[in-house]
């Protein structure tokens, strides 16, 4: 009996995974496509205008600082395929002003033609203790994270849903999987991603449009290099229990799951288990997919104890030695 049950359960299991691609989106081809990465001047960003570049594709870079967006330009343009491939830089904040947004994705679809896929990454990090954190830093974050993905990614969708093809990124973070010491005002804006994802791809699904948001855990880039300047303590402790990924290894991730139409975009093994523990009921691309979250599920979330029970004693270590600072210094 138990051998026809297992029996089975394996050929259930294979026709679903002979059904899968039958029901995943088409691959988007990069040759010739308008891509468009905002905060595409340095870091991640950068990385992923260069590897679609070096697939073909025609690049507009948006970003606020026009010497670094030339400098970008320059290196990206060492990467063409072809004669043909133009990267057109465009300087604008992205988390300001919406018409402005609008006028100059016009201004780059007139010259480059309907955007084919955008990729979201403009963004910062702020860190502290939530009562350390100025509240202006919240109302920056979400303007900037959030509000900086909605704008751009408002001005190209109707014509992705008029042409029945696109692709929409949105760059979230490890800490909009799950919330850390430190990240009360950045993990809340990298949250906010995630929802607008999930509610925007089942809109745009039925007209062949897909969302893909990526969670790169900490990555070499220039903004971390920066927010490693005023991270507290415990943050900082935490963040090292794991390695630092290359932009280009997050780069290249991001654009494979983008072009395959996946919704969930992670790197190396603690950004999978991430993504299958909080998978909760975002879209899947595949059966084989929604498959491996359910074995899985369990099993992470068992390591996920130890994870938090780690993180816990990182924090109570950090206060045990900083109470006694403080009472060493007042008997001093």
């Amino acid at each position: 009996m138990l051998l026809l049950v297992g029996t089975c359960l394996v050929a259930f299991v294979l026709l679903l995974y002979m059904l899968s691609p039958l029901i995943s989106p088409k691959p988007l081809a990069l040759p010739g496509a308008h891509v468009v990465v905002t905060g595409g001047s340095s870091g991640i960003g950068k990385c992923i205008a260069i590897e679609c570049f070096k697939q073909g594709a025609f690049i507009t870079l948006v970003a606020r600082n026009e010497d670094r967006l030339l400098q970008a330009k320059k290196e990206i343009e060492k990467h063409s395929i072809n004669d043909k491939q133009v990267v057109l830089c465009i300087s604008v904040d992205v988390s300001q002003d919406y018409s402005q947004v609008e006028n100059v994705i016009k201004q780059a679809q007139e010259k480059l033609g309907p955007v084919d896929m955008l990729v979201n990454c403009a963004g910062m990090s702020v860190s502290g203790k939530f009562e350390d954190l100025e509240v202006t830093s919240f109302e920056k974050l979400m303007s900037i994270n959030y509000l900086g993905s909605v704008y751009p990614s408002r001005a190209v969708i109707a014509t992705m849903k008029e042409r029945r093809v696109g692709r929409i990124v949105f760059l979230s973070s490890q800490a909009g999987q799950v919330g850390l010491f430190g990240f009360t005002a950045y993990s809340s804006s990298k949250f906010a991603i995630r929802g607008l994802a999930e509610a925007l791809q089942m809109e745009v699904k039925p007209y062949n449009v897909y969302v893909t948001v990526a969670y790169p855990p900490d990555t070499d880039t220039p903004g971390f290099a920066e927010e490693n300047k005023t991270k507290p303590l415990e943050t900082r402790l935490i963040s090292e229990t794991t390695s630092i990924c290359s932009p280009e290894q997050v780069a290249k991730q991001i654009v494979k799951d983008a072009i395959q139409g996946n919704f969930n975009s992670s790197v190396g093994s603690d950004g999978y288990m991430l993504s299958s523990l909080t998978c909760g009921m975002s879209p899947v691309t595949s059966i084989t997919e929604g498959l491996q979250q359910v074995v899985t599920m369990g099993l992470f979330r068992m390591l996920s104890l130890f994870y938090l029970g780690s993180f816990d004693n990182i924090i109570r270590r950090c206060m045990i030695e900083r109470a006694k600072y403080e009472t060493a210094d007042k008997t001093a």
